[in-house]
């Protein structure tokens, strides 16, 4: 089984390198969506992830329009404002999760192309949202979940 994470367009060097780690203890690949808030050598990132950047499954896109046409493969936006709850769907093989930029999440004209696909985090009333990082770590639990933890101890 493969699952699918992508970061579109994030900026915190330290959120990725997080991501990054739980990637490569759950075997998921990571996607990265231009433009990035750092350079992938970044050292905060590089520190996030420790020694796991060997382990990974990389792959860095110039834009939504490269990402969208290289990939195939279910699709599920996680976003505070979607109304279906991310326990509620089924993730299949070569699902992808898709988590936005920390400051402004995905852009909204996604959401008019690919609403039925979004799906959040329940959390507390009058709070903005999750770290990225551990919104991404809850995606891809649920997902491996569903899928019995395949080759994962």
């Amino acid at each position: 089984m493969t699952l699918n994470i992508v970061l579109a367009q994030p900026q915190i060097p330290q959120n990725t390198g997080n991501v990054a780690r739980t990637c490569a203890a759950t075997g998921a690949r990571l996607h990265l969506i231009k433009p990035l808030g750092f350079t992938i050598d970044d050292r905060k990132m590089k520190r996030a992830g420790l020694d796991y950047w060997d382990k990974l499954n990389v792959t860095v896109y110039e834009s939504f329009d490269d990402f969208f046409s290289r990939i195939n493969g279910e699709l599920f936006f996680f976003e505070t404002y979607a109304e279906r709850n991310y326990t509620e769907v089924e993730y299949e093989d070569n699902t992808c999760l898709i988590f936005g930029r920390e400051d402004t999440g995905l852009p909204k004209e996604l959401f008019q192309k690919y609403k039925n696909s979004y799906v959040r985090i329940p959390m507390q009333a009058g709070l903005r949202s999750l770290n990225m990082s551990n919104s991404v770590a809850v995606g891809v639990y649920e997902t491996l979940r569903q899928w019995n933890f395949p080759e994962l101890e």
